[in-house]
This record gives C-alpha cells, sequence and structure tokens, in this order.
C-alpha cells in the first residue's frame, strides 16, 4: 500500500509520541503567558530588598562593557549575523563544517637538533598532532639542519611550526627548500614560522631592517614560499599583549590593527591581498575567563573577515582567519603549581569551543623550568581529554545560541573595533607604537589588574587567595628569572616596549624573600588571638591566616581563648612576631586596647575587621588593621619592613 509521506511519518511511534508531547507543551504554554524582560527586573530588583541592582548585579569588566546577570532573546535581535552557518562569511561561527577538529600541539624546545627530531618523534606518537620548534637562541638554520630536525617525520600527516626570537626568514626558507627536495605533495604540508617584524618593534624598540626593508623581507618570503600553500609565514604574535596585561578587547584590537598593516603594507608593495592574508596566523593567548575567550575568538573571526574583504580578496576564503590559541602565562604561578593545570585546563576547553585551529597547552612548570616529561605528558593529555573523552572535536561553535556568548560575542567585537578605528585613525599600527599610544593601553590595563590583584578583586589560587601553608620554596634562587618581566629591549630601541609578566610576580617576591629569610632567622609567626563571640572570631582567624600566609609567614590558628590575658600569654609563649585579635566589633573597642597593652610592643599587634571604633582605637597607638578593602600587596610590603626582611 503506497502511504503518504506525511502519514507514515505520522504512523511512526516516535513521531506520534513527539507529537503529543508537543501537544501537551503547547497547552502548558497557553497555561503560563511569556513573562516580560521589565517583570523579570521588577522581581529582581524587589528580591534585592534596596540594594543597587547595576552595582550588586552588573559585571563591569575588563574589556570595557558591562555585562547583565541574564540575557534573553530579544537581546540578540540586533545580532545581523547570526543566520549565518559554520564555514559561511563572516565566520563567527568557525571556518569548520563537518567538526570542531584542531591540531594538537606541543612545543619542543631546540637545543640540539637530533634530541629534539628525538622527542619529536616520540611525541607523535602520544597523540599529538602539531609540532612547535622554539629556539631561544638565535640559530642560523640551513637545509641541512632541517634534515636532521625533521628526519622521519611525515609532513603530510604532521602540522609543523617554527618559533624564534631571531633568523625566522631564513628559518622559514630552510623549510621550504628541504620540503621542495622531498617528495611530499606540497599541498598537504601544513606549516607555519612567526616571522612577526611589526609585532617585534614593540618588544624590540627598533625595527632590525626598517620598515621598507621589513616589508621587503616579509613580500620576499611570501613569494619564496609560494609552492606551498598551507605554509603561512606572517605570524601576528598578539599573545605578548595577554602576557603583557592587556584585556581580551586589547589583544584582539591591536592584532587586527597589526593584520591590517600587513594588509596595506603588502599589498602596496605588489603582493596580492589573496596572498598576504593566506599567509597570515594569529597567535593568541587565552585566560581563565572562560565565556570571555570564547567570545574573543567568536569576534575575532568576524572583524578579520570583515577587514580583508574591505581589501576586495577573489576568493572569499581569504576571509577566514587561522587562529593557534595558546595557553596564557600571566595568571601562572610557581607557588603552589599544579594549580597551573586547572587554569590551563579551562583555558583549552575555551580555545577549542571558540574554534581555535590549534592550540598549544603550555606545561604547568613552564614559567620557571624546563618542562618535563611528566609536565609535558600533562599537558598533552589535557586535550586529548578534551577530544578523546569530551568530544569537544565533534560539534562545530557548541556555543552557537547562547544568550550570553553571542551578547559577549557582541560586545567584544564592538569594543575591539572601537579600538581597532582609533588605531586606524592614527595613521595604523606602526604609528601607534611609535607614538607609545598602545604600550600606554597596555600598562594602563596591567596596572588595574595589578590593582585588582593587590585588593584581591581579582584571585590567583594559590599566590594572593589560600594559599598552601606549608609550601616552602627550597631552592629559592632557582625561580629569579621568573622574578622578572620579559625585557627584550634592544639597546638601540626608538620606542617604549611592552614587557610580558606575571601577575603573581610581586606577591611571589614577598614570600621569596621570606624563604631566604627562613633559612638563617626563625620564620615570622602570625598568632591568632582568638576570643569572643565566636562566629566573629573564626571567621576572622581564618581571613587573616590567609591573609598572612600569603606572605608565606607560620600561621596559627586557635580554637579560642576565654580572655584576652590568656591569649596573650600563649602568644608569648609561641614567640609570635604578629599577634592577630580576632573577635567581634563591639568587643574590639574594649579587648583591643587590653590586648596592646598586654603584649607591650613585643609583637607586631594587628586588629582583624574595620570596626566602627578604629579611630578610638588609633587614638590609643594601634596602628594595623587588616579587612577585606585592604591593599593585600602593600600591607605585606610594610609587614616584610617591620619584621626586617629585605
Amino acid at each position: 500500500m503506497n502511504i503518504p509521506y506525511v502519514k507514515r511519518l505520522i504512523l511512526q511511534p516516535d513521531f506520534l509520541n513527539s507529537y503529543i508531547m508537543a501537544e501537551k507543551y503547547i497547552k502548558l504554554f497557553q497555561e503560563f503567558p511569556p513573562v516580560s524582560t521589565e517583570a523579570w527586573k521588577e522581581k529582581v530588583v524587589a528580591d534585592l530588598k534596596g540594594a543597587d541592582f547595576d552595582r550588586k548585579l552588573v559585571w563591569r569588566t575588563n574589556e570595557g562593557f558591562s555585562v547583565q546577570p541574564y540575557y534573553r532573546q530579544e537581546d540578540l535581535e540586533k545580532l545581523g549575523y547570526l543566520d549565518a552557518l559554520p564555514g559561511e562569511f563572516p565566520y563567527v561561527r568557525g571556518t569548520k563544517t563537518n567538526n570542531n577538529d584542531w591540531y594538537v600541539r606541543q612545543n619542543i624546545l631546540v637545543k640540539d637538533l637530533e634530541e629534539a627530531n628525538k622527542k619529536a618523534l616520540n611525541v607523535l606518537m602520544k597523540g599529538v598532532t602539531s609540532l612547535g620548534f622554539v629556539f631561544n637562541e638565535c640559530a642560523d638554520v640551513t637545509k641541512e639542519d632541517m634534515a636532521v630536525l625533521l628526519d622521519n617525520i611525515c609532513l603530510e600527516s604532521v602540522e609543523v611550526n617554527f618559533v624564534a626570537k631571531c633568523f625566522t626568514n631564513k628559518i622559514a626558507l630552510a623549510f621550504a627548500e628541504y620540503v621542495a627536495g622531498g617528495k611530499w605533495n606540497l599541498k598537504n604540508i601544513v606549516a607555519s614560522v612567526a616571522c612577526d617584524p611589526f609585532g617585534n618593534y614593540l618588544l624590540y624598540g627598533r625595527m632590525k631592517n626598517g620598515f621598507e626593508g621589513s616589508v621587503e623581507q616579509v613580500k620576499g618570503l611570501v613569494e619564496k614560499t609560494s609552492q606551498l600553500p598551507a605554509f603561512r609565514v606572517i605570524g601576528i604574535n598578539a599573545k605578548n599583549y595577554g602576557n603583557a596585561g592587556a584585556s581580551a578587547v586589547q589583544e584582539l584590537g591591536f592584532a587586527l590593527a597589526q593584520g591590517a598593516g600587513y594588509l596595506t603594507s603588502l599589498t602596496e608593495a605588489g603582493t596580492a591581498v589573496d596572498e598576504v592574508a593566506n599567509n597570515i596566523k594569529f597567535n593568541l593567548s587565552v585566560s581563565s575567563n572562560y565565556f570571555m575567550e570564547i567570545a574573543k575568538l567568536r569576534a575575532g573571526r568576524l572583524l578579520w573577515a570583515q577587514i580583508v574583504k574591505a581589501y576586495d580578496p577573489k576568493d572569499e576564503a581569504a576571509c577566514q582567519m587561522k587562529v593557534h590559541a595558546e595557553t596564557g602565562s600571566w595568571n601562572k604561578t610557581f607557588y603552589d603549581p599544579y594549580v597551573n593545570m586547572l587554569r590551563t585546563q579551562t583555558e583549552a576547553m575555551s580555545a577549542a569551543l571558540g574554534g581555535a585551529d590549534s592550540i598549544t597547552v603550555l606545561p604547568f612548570n613552564a614559567i620557571y623550568e624546563d618542562p618535563t616529561t611528566f609536565s609535558d605528558r600533562i599537558a598533552r593529555n589535557q586535550q586529548l581529554l578534551l577530544k578523546e573523552e569530551s568530544h569537544f572535536d565533534k560539534i562545530v561553535d557548541a556555543g552557537a545560541g547562547s544568550y550570553y556568548i553571542e551578547e559577549l560575542t557582541a560586545s567584544i567585537a564592538d569594543e575591539a573595533w572601537k579600538l581597532f578605528l582609533e588605531i586606524q585613525d592614527q595613521g595604523g599600527f606602526l604609528a601607534a607604537a611609535k607614538a607609545g599610544f598602545i604600550q600606554a593601553e597596555v600598562k594602563a590595563m596591567a596596572a588595574k589588574r595589578d590593582l585588582n590583584v593587590a585588593t584581591r578583586r581579582e584571585n590567583l589560587l594559590g599566590v594572593n587567595q589560600f594559599p598552601n601553608f606549608t609550601e616552602r620554596l627550597e631552592k629559592a634562587e632557582a625561580v629569579e628569572d621568573a622574578l622578572k618581566p620579559t625585557d627584550l629591549t634592544a639597546d638601540d630601541a626608538e620606542i617604549e616596549t611592552i614587557k610580558p609578566y606575571r601577575g603573581a610576580q610581586a606577591f611571589e617576591s614577598i614570600r621569596v624573600a621570606t624563604d631566604k629569610y627562613a633559612k638563617t632567622n626563625k620564620r615570622p609567626l602570625a598568632f591568632m588571638l582568638t576570643v569572643g563571640n565566636l562566629n566573629f572570631r573564626k571567621a576572622r582567624a581564618q581571613f587573616a591566616c590567609n591573609f598572612f600566609a600569603v606572605a608565606g609567614y607560620e600561621v596559627r590558628d586557635n580554637n579560642g581563648f576565654a580572655t584576652v590575658e590568656e591569649g596573650v600569654a600563649a602568644a608569648k609563649q609561641a614567640g609570635a612576631d604578629i599577634v592577630v585579635i580576632c573577635s567581634s566589633d563591639d568587643e574590639y573597642a574594649e579587648m583591643a586596647p587590653a590586648a596592646f597593652e598586654a603584649i607591650n610592643g613585643e609583637a607586631i599587634f594587628v586588629v582583624a575587621g574595620a570596626p566602627a571604633c578604629t579611630d578610638e582605637l588609633k587614638a590609643k597607638g594601634i596602628e594595623n588593621f587588616i579587612h577585606v578593602k585592604s591593599n593585600l600587596l602593600e600591607e605585606l610590603r610594610e609587614y616584610q619592613s617591620k619584621l626586617g626582611i629585605v
């Protein structure tokens, strides 16, 4: 019997069940009418019981825009790209169409060519699909050197990348020459070299070959490697901005301006825009701001597509943004270093969900020592877990349709575009760098973030919040280089440079000084004089223990003393260097002066909290108060000075 298609569907049990459920839902929605945004906000304001909605619930980001506590479908009506599918211009939803696969990249420090090759062959058997050969020293690499470095590596099966401080031009040409002598299908070789004279201008403060010479160098590199269509020789190393404290918007805005600078200068020099765009790879950092980083990558593709389109390429595919994402160093620490694994895991998730083409997870110990076999394995497996167990590579743009992610994408795009246009108004990337605009913007944001870390508005777990009380750095000298910003400023620099650093460095310097001091002296002891109201004394003792443990001091909490005198006696017997009274605001008026007099200058006396009687206590000679609004960094430096710790 020839049953019409629609009827056949209706006769299917699954379809019937779906139909019945749909009917139920229709009735349900009819019973509960929609609620307007205004009604939602009225309810929220009522539940706040007088608290200001904007101050209480609206998040003011470093990126220059505010994030609402909730979003609704109507918030997306103004967005004009939501109908675009993955692989379609303007590529917000990614350049991939069938899956979300990416290259799993592992960096290999090249000190010896044969050893680097041996390690490369080893990691290729363990899930790695992309190799990053890092030359920290200037290396005049030849075709013969490439033959040693890439021996037995099938270049059609793995992505190969080269990162070097200098001689990137020679490395690129040596690679192209080596490949030309092989039997590979050149179209299948995917590789990159991070040649970035414009970006290096901000790191070194000078352009070695001058502007015209640099443009000619890059132009020649593009032409000489044209036989390798998937070999990208221009690297926009925007990760340096993120690692110097820049916001997501700044990193993206500067990266786009830098890319536009290459497009303009090279097309004016006679290179076709398609050739230039197809040779550019963006190397971006990823921070632990999970959703913001997902949105940053999506916004980047949107804006870059519009920029390239303005140059009128022949092939729309030239508008696609190729991104390598690397876990950032700004938020990494060498105290409690295993926490870095948690940071890099969320960062790798952001990069994957954001649609990065390749990802490097830096080993947890990379900031203070050469990676070990263990740390390399963990970093590698973090990506493999996202693929093989969480299946992040299966769904294209998993965040699509999320009101929150879509709104963040639009907001970042708006702010980054404003910054891009501001740079263009100044004459472009190099002109803005020469005028010091980019450096000033990065420094201002870094200073803001430093203050947030100092006051614990931005937390670095294990450093400025919840430190490991028992951790001791036995070889403090081994991390001295990790306490300094990366300063590559040349002697003949003509502009101020940007200097990548870590947000934890100031706090780590304090704790390292304490650890060094403790080798030849008694480690300072902060003693909690807990007395009075049970709830207040416990909460404030916990706060104070965290406060002083950040500096590496020994801290001693107590269950509580019956009297101030009993607590002071115990503190003296313990040999306390700092005595912190922990009680309620009401009880401080009498107990704090009594404790202060009983200690009689034998230890630094501190009040935990900011009681209403603070002025009265100060009038009686009490100087030290710690509370949630304290500038933790500045105050710990003062305690270091009082204790004689350099």
